[in-house]
């Protein structure tokens, strides 16, 4: 899909620092195609699941890959101790946010981890912008990616403020927050 240039709305870039974290088992990465960046942190520990074959074709090996919806997770209850979502739920229609939620609480055992990297979707600027684009440069022990996302805007904004109170609804305590320009990580934990 071609968009004008003039109708998108481009961010400063963002930076997003990814050191290695702890997991025991699998790792469910939501939207774990493209640059796979949870993929090529912790290889084949990762179940990487995107919508989009395309997607996942184009991420680099390491990760089991499987054409999913995350609305509809087709894994048992309690199957992962951790589940990732990096830069995913902007890509998600904000009215199956909660939905999403709750399938990532439900494959979760308890005491899992759910991590989520994402950006805050603000007020559309102008009528005539439709997109929000932004580079994105994530460093992960070892290299960097160079990579960029661009979403369109949506009717109100989403903020990290939003998706705590989402992931609440869902059963989730919320254990830990960083924020940075307009992108943020949370991490939540199933009880």
């Amino acid at each position: 899909m071609f968009i004008e240039q003039d109708r998108i709305f481009r961010l400063d870039e963002q930076t997003v620092v990814l050191d290695d974290f702890q997991a025991d088992g699998w790792i469910l990465d939501i939207g774990g195609g493209g640059e796979a960046v949870i993929g090529q942190l912790k290889g084949a520990q990762v179940v990487a699941i995107d919508l989009l074959p395309r997607e996942l074709e184009e991420a680099p090996d390491g990760p089991l890959k499987i054409v999913m919806d995350a609305r509809e997770l087709k894994f048992l209850d309690c199957t992962f101790h951790t589940v990732t979502a990096f830069f995913s739920f902007m890509f998600i229609r904000p009215g199956d946010h909660e939905k999403v939620f709750r399938e990532i609480y439900r494959v979760l055992a308890s005491g899992g981890q759910f991590m989520m990297w994402d950006v805050e979707i603000q007020q559309r600027p102008a009528p005539e912008i439709d997109v929000m684009a932004f580079p994105l440069q994530v460093r992960l022990p070892g290299t960097v990616i160079h990579t960029g996302y661009g979403t369109p805007y949506t009717e109100k904004r989403i903020t990290l403020h939003d998706y705590i109170s989402q992931a609440r609804d869902a059963g989730f305590k919320w254990t830990e927050q960083g924020f940075a320009k307009q992108t943020f990580f949370c991490k939540f934990q199933k009880s």
